[in-house]
């Protein structure tokens, strides 16, 4: 009888490798799959349902303005800051004061997680915007609201919608 030596197998990718990129794209397929990118309508009778509409002088169209300049309706919209900031979710929330990250210095005033604010149902974003415009802003703490919104007719952003 032959002995039958084997050779030690070459793996392409080391097992704590693979494991770490099974991970990584589980990952990426769960937060994909939450992600929601809403219709114009959609998002209003959402942020109506919310009570936004006249929410401290502002308008319904005013909310659905915002989000689609800031995030094309996206509730999985992050944009990452030179700083190391991001912004979250279908308003842009930054995570430099409003929402929790990986930094413990943040002052996370919407007490949440920024990963909360990319959830579709919208509550903790919501929420927390709402937050925002109680600062002697408003909505002009978006920059977004305030090139493409404020002082303009955004009755075209809500006509046609079902409230």
């Amino acid at each position: 009888m032959e002995a039958r030596s084997r050779a030690p197998s070459k793996q392409l990718c080391p097992r704590g490798g693979m494991l770490l990129a099974f991970a990584s794209l589980l990952g990426c397929l769960l937060t994909s799959s939450q992600a929601k990118v809403y219709s114009r309508c959609e998002l209003a009778k959402v942020l109506h349902d919310f009570g936004l509409e006249g929410y401290r002088g502002s308008t319904l169209a005013d909310w659905v303005c915002l989000a689609y300049f800031t995030s094309g309706f996206n509730t999985a919209a992050v944009d990452h800051e030179a700083d190391g900031s991001t912004n979250n979710g279908i308003f842009q929330i930054n995570s430099r004061k409003w929402c929790k990250n990986l930094d413990p210095e943040v002052p996370n005033l919407c007490q949440t997680y920024c990963s909360d604010l990319l959830n579709p149902n919208l509550k903790n974003t919501v929420i927390c915007a709402m937050k925002i415009t109680q600062q002697p802003q408003g909505l002009a703490s978006w920059e977004a609201w305030r090139r493409h919104c404020q002082g303009k007719d955004l009755s075209d952003w809500v006509d046609g919608c079902d409230l």
